[in-house]
């Protein structure tokens, strides 16, 4: 082919051919089509081949009046990728030593197919059987290779092959051809005694050949002529050539319609012009095949997927199910035919699965392992509060403030908040308790209001016990405000009215204690105390107490409220809604008002708790102002301790606890006494003449 090429070049006849030569067709094998168009190159000359698929060839630097119609091996590999995409194989062998001990399904076999059949013979002897195996277009068409040995291997194989076309007239040309038509042909007289077995020699061991015989009665590759499958890239090539010089010698006033240059005759064709019109060439045969070029010489590439269905004697039906086309728009290139069966490696009833390892689902991060190949990755959990919504994600992104991994980790769901609810047990049960203490306040009201004129009820000073009982009731209302969703209003009503409530509630247990003194004080000879702290003196010592503490709650609600707020720090995967102080310097001022009110209180009737047994009165607000004192300086810890809504439930416990004390320290004896002991409910009693038990 390299001298024929040369002798054209020259000049010299060569077959009848004179003249330099104005394209060349060939050559099949890519080494000898690079070596042919280092010699044409220089001279412009066009080389267009049918089979030379190298990738190398697209290289214009080097080879740049080199065209060919069969597709490079560029896109073929780029086709067996999408192939294996499409079907998820994301973990193959390429290397014949690690086969067997390969985890590997699928094997990809992209040689030639002078090396294919010495390796299919030397794999016959492993027993490496269920695997799919993909082949390139040098071999996968090759019937021949099939045999009942190698069924469990080449069984559901898969590749790519040069699409199938029919050439008009070919095939009959070919069984009509006689060895008449060419006598000189060594080749067909060769082809014509295998066939039928016959020579053209004298010969003792088989019969004459006539030349007459019919093909047609002959079953073998040569005689298929239904489909082609190279012979078309030839084909091609052809009227790849005669297009190129018809646009060549197209005149239109004057100027060549392509190209706009002068026109040219037959006889000023020389292979530069040849060249020039090539690259123009864009058309499609009587058999539907496209013929055009890239600007790298590639024509368009189309290849018909097949599939070998083989039968239990070994024979192969190589069917095509699917197409590749580079024609097609991105996503539409590679396409599958529909209702079409497809055998698979192993004679399984389903795609192989071949992965190293399987993708990382959602919720966890992929990593690559650099001891491994780049498909063999390890998946690790998304840490505590993070997310990755997709497969395969490299990173896991981290929840927003207000949100949290779901169990799965592979979405952002909003935290729960939390705060104490009337619908929960323990907010039922405070609420419960708190309306119990209503109660209670409410039935000793009702019962001091029908004994009012007893001497029980007078001597402990009627109408600070009223308020008292009445400043209970708010008490143990206030601490309803404590349950439910904070709120800019609830958050402010809560801490106000607790301190107003209780420093109204400490006000007259300190003022009854007073009066207790007073009263002790104003029994012995010549003195006058009572008047002194008599009633008006009581109402406004109450109130005087209680403005104070309201100032403090208007200094505090002025200065730096009380708001909810969303604690994110305590827990990670709930929000506590939670009132926060604004002011600490307030709410410590207001619960040490209290507490100084209640340590006085204490001390007074400390103080008073040695007078006479009928004068208890000391004795019971001494006990209620212990049991007062306890509950408080215990919720201090307790309350900077507790978790989001127990600090809440141990506010609400405090505030009960203190107020049961007080309620049932000074009020149930009295009450006690007048429901269970009437008799004791008498002036004589109170003034000590009758002997009483101490309480």
């Amino acid at each position: 082919m390299i001298r024929a090429a040369v002798e054209a070049i020259n000049g010299e006849e060569s077959k009848g051919c004179s003249g330099q030569i104005q394209a060349l067709l060939g050559h099949s094998s890519s080494g000898m089509s690079k070596d042919i168009n280092t010699i044409l190159s220089p001279l412009s000359i066009p080389q267009i081949s049918h089979f030379s698929t190298c990738a190398c060839l697209s290289d214009k630097r080097l080879y740049p009046t080199f065209f060919r119609t069969v597709p490079s091996d560029r896109f073929q590999i780029i086709g067996l990728v999408q192939l294996m995409k499409y079907f998820d194989w994301r973990w193959f062998d390429a290397i014949v030593k690690t086969l067997k001990k390969s985890s590997s399904k699928v094997v990809l076999l992209f040689t030639s197919l002078s090396f294919i059949k010495p390796f299919l013979s030397h794999m016959e002897n492993y027993n490496i059987t269920g695997k799919q195996w993909l082949g390139s277009e040098s071999w996968i068409t090759q019937a021949d290779l099939a045999s009942v040995e190698r069924k469990g291997i080449l069984q559901g194989a898969m590749g790519f092959a040069l699409p199938q076309a029919s050439i008009p007239g070919l095939g009959e040309f070919l069984l009509s051809l006689k060895p008449s038509d060419e006598p000189q042909s060594a080749v067909i007289k060769a082809v014509w005694e295998k066939f039928f077995d016959c020579s053209f020699s004298p010969s003792n061991i088989s019969t004459m050949c006539t030349g007459t015989e019919d093909l047609r009665t002959v079953s073998s590759v040569y005689t298929d002529v239904t489909y082609f499958r190279a012979e078309n890239n030839v084909y091609k090539a052809v009227y790849l050539v005669a297009y190129a010089l018809h646009t060549l010698l197209q005149c239109k006033n004057g100027s060549n319609p392509t190209t706009g240059k002068p026109c040219v005759n037959k006889n000023e064709v020389h292979p530069k012009l040849v060249l020039e019109h090539i690259k123009y060439v864009n058309f499609t045969t009587q058999n539907g095949a496209k013929v055009f070029f890239d600007e790298n010489g590639d024509s368009v590439a189309q290849y018909d997927l097949v599939n070998w269905q083989m039968t239990e004697d070994g024979s192969v039906e190589i069917v095509n199910i699917g197409q590749y086309d580079t024609s097609f728009p991105e996503g539409k290139k590679f396409k599958l035919k529909d209702n079409t069966k497809i055998v698979w490696g192993g004679n399984s009833n389903e795609v192989p699965r071949s992965v190293c390892r399987e993708p990382c689902p959602p919720g966890t991060r992929k990593a690559i392992n650099k001891f491994k190949p780049v498909c063999c990755f390890d998946c690790f959990e998304c840490p505590e509060g993070t997310i990755s919504n997709k497969t395969n994600s490299l990173d896991c992104l981290i929840c927003p403030p207000e949100f949290w991994p779901n169990e799965k980790k592979d979405q952002c769901l909003p935290k729960p908040i939390e705060y104490l609810s009337y619908k929960e047990i323990m907010g039922a049960l405070l609420t419960g308790f708190g309306c119990v203490g209503v109660f209670l306040s409410l039935l000793t009201s009702i019962i001091f209001l029908t004994h009012r004129e007893t001497p029980i009820v007078k001597a402990n000073n009627s109408e600070l016990s009223f308020l008292l009982l009445f400043s209970l009731k708010l008490c143990f209302l206030c601490s309803l405000t404590f349950i439910g969703r904070p709120s800019e209003w609830s958050c402010m009503l809560r801490h106000t009215a607790f301190g107003i409530t209780f420093v109204l509630c400490i006000s007259c247990v300190l003022c009854k204690t007073i009066v207790v003194l007073m009263a002790f004080r104003a029994t012995l000879p010549g003195s006058n105390v009572m008047k002194w702290f008599g009633p008006t003196q009581q109402r406004l010592s109450v109130l005087t107490f209680t403005l104070v503490q309201v100032v403090i709650c208007i200094l505090w609600l002025t200065i730096s409220p009380p708001f909810p707020k969303m604690n994110m720090k305590y827990y990670k995967e709930k929000i506590i809604l939670e009132c926060a102080l604004g002011s600490a310097v307030g709410f410590w001022a207001v619960l040490s008002y209290i507490g100084l009110l209640a340590l006085l209180c204490f001390i007074l009737a400390f103080l008073a708790r040695k007078l006479p047994d009928s004068f208890n009165e000391a004795k019971l607000i001494t006990f209620s102002m212990l049991i007062f004192c306890a509950v408080w300086i215990t919720f201090i810890p307790a309350y900077v301790s507790s978790p989001g809504k127990f600090t809440v439930a141990v506010e609400i416990f405090a505030i009960l606890a203190s107020s049961f004390g007080l309620l049932v320290c000074i009020f149930f004896p009295k009450c006690y006494i007048i429901a269970f002991q009437p008799e004791q409910n008498s002036k004589k009693h109170m003034m000590g003449k009758v002997p009483a038990r101490s309480l």
